[in-house]
This record gives C-alpha cells, sequence and structure tokens, in this order.
C-alpha cells in the first residue's frame, strides 16, 4: 500500500483519534434510548435516506453510522465486543491515520451508492468490511462464537463472503443489491493488490495473529518509542507515528518521528 504511506506523510496528522471507542459510544447511546424508548423514531431520524438529505437532513450523512445493527441484547453486546476487537486490531496494524481513511472510504462508499440508488443505508457494510479486513489480518483469530464455541475468523469470513454473494444476486432490490458491494469496494482497495500478487505468507499472518492475541489478553496495545522509550502508560495524550522508511515497523513518538536516524 504505497500510495497510502505516501498520503500518510503527507496528511498523517490529521485523523480522529480512537475513532472505534467514538463509534461504539454512539452506537451504545442509540440503542439504550432506543430500548427505553420502546420505538425506532431515533433511529429512523438518523439512518441514511437520500430524499431527507435532498430536504436539507444534512446530518444524516454521519449519524448513520451509529444505527445498531442489532436489536437484540446479547447480539448487539456481541457485536459491539467484535466491532471493538476489529476496529483496535486494524489500528493496531495500519495506525490510526489508516485506520481512519479505511472507515472513511467506506462511509464515502455508503453514501455515493445509497445517494445513486436511493435506498437507505446504515453503517451494516461499513462494519461488514471492518470484519473481513480484520480477517485478513488475522485469519487464525479464535473468537467464541455465541460465547461458547471457538471459531477461527477466517471461517467466519468465508461464510460472509457467501453470504455478501447471495445477496447480491438475489436481493429484493436494486439498491439492495448495489449496497452489498460497500464492503468490497473498501476491502479491495486496501488488500486486492496483495490478493492479487499473492504476497501475503502465512508465516506473517500467524505471527500477527500471535501477537494481537497476547495485547488482547492483556486488555490494551501499547505504542513504544524507539528513541524514547516513551509509552502510552506513560503519557496518554502522547501521540504515536510509524516510519514508512524505516525497516519493520518501528514506532516513535510525535517528538522524534521526524527526527531519527532511519533503520
Amino acid at each position: 500500500m504505497n500510495w497510502l504511506n505516501k498520503l500518510e506523510r503527507k496528511i498523517g496528522k490529521f485523523y480522529i483519534r480512537n475513532l472505534m471507542l467514538i463509534i461504539i459510544f454512539g452506537t451504545a447511546l442509540v440503542y439504550g434510548f432506543t430500548l427505553l424508548s420502546g420505538d425506532n423514531t431515533l433511529i429512523n431520524n438518523i439512518e441514511l435516506v437520500p430524499s431527507r438529505v435532498m430536504e436539507g437532513e444534512v446530518w444524516r450523512l454521519v449519524t448513520f453510522i451509529f444505527v445498531p445493527t442489532s436489536s437484540g441484547i446479547i447480539s448487539f453486546m456481541f457485536s459491539m465486543y467484535f466491532y471493538y476487537l476489529a476496529g483496535t486490531g486494524l489500528e493496531h496494524e495500519w495506525g490510526e491515520f489508516k485506520f481512519n481513511l479505511y472507515y472513511l472510504i467506506g462511509m464515502l462508499a455508503t453514501i455515493v451508492l445509497s445517494m445513486i440508488t436511493g435506498g437507505t443505508a446504515t453503517g451494516t457494510y461499513i462494519n461488514l468490511s471492518l470484519f473481513l479486513a480484520f480477517a485478513r489480518i488475522y485469519p487464525n483469530f479464535e473468537i467464541l462464537l455465541f460465547y461458547i464455541i471457538p471459531i477461527k475468523v477466517k471461517y467466519l469470513a468465508i461464510f460472509n463472503w457467501v453470504i455478501i454473494g447471495f445477496n447480491f444476486l438475489f436481493a429484493g432490490s436494486f439498491a439492495g443489491r448495489i449496497l452489498i458491494l460497500i464492503p468490497i469496494i473498501n476491502f479491495f482497495i486496501f488488500f486486492g493488490k496483495d490478493i492479487f500478487t499473492g504476497t501475503k505468507s502465512g508465516a506473517v499472518n500467524y505471527k500477527r495473529q500471535q501477537k494481537f492475541k497476547s495485547q488482547v489478553r492483556q486488555r490494551e496495545i501499547l505504542h513504544k518509542c524507539e528513541i524514547c522509550g516513551i509509552t502510552e502508560k506513560d503519557d496518554p495524550k502522547m501521540e504515536f507515528r510509524y516510519c514508512s522508511k524505516c525497516s519493520g515497523k518501528k514506532c516513535y513518538c510525535i517528538n522524534h518521528i521526524r527526527n531519527h536516524e532511519h533503520k
């Protein structure tokens, strides 16, 4: 993803910190309010409806990402946990700027396709693209399906690809068929080259998966500056970046990202 590295060097300081936590918190608020009110008034007022946007309700261009994907409490809690897991894993692998960009591309694809087709949209397909990306990077990471059955995410990803293909072929409306392309567009922008050139190795996947599992068990993912050794624990407000010119994944604090010798 050379183009992403170049883009990060130019505008890498512009991103929303803790984006996934903000989305989860906002979605939880919407779910809680809807549960207490007993109706879907709030959801109807924030989902992406092209005709309403054209009438001036422009907030829908952002608020649609906070629409819960599930109404059941157990399934909602599971989906929020997994979105946090996937989002955190992608942030760790890419850095916050690239993760922000991935989510933004999903939002833009949703908005454009929804406006073209006139179909109502939520953040469901963006979240699905997060899952597909996470499964691509950490295919052997295990989760407990229904909190009981251990299963590797790569098998769930295969199942989701089948569902995507089925819905595209047999969805009841034209809008539904087009909107299902959102996770595919997002996924292939980031991974298409690797898939077609076959550059991804099983050994790298396994190493990433083991490293991430270890960090999940510690319930936090830390950055550590290669120069001064400062971490998020030492200064929660400190910003960290990965240097694209250094070999491997070298992390530096904001004070040393432009003031270090490339290794």
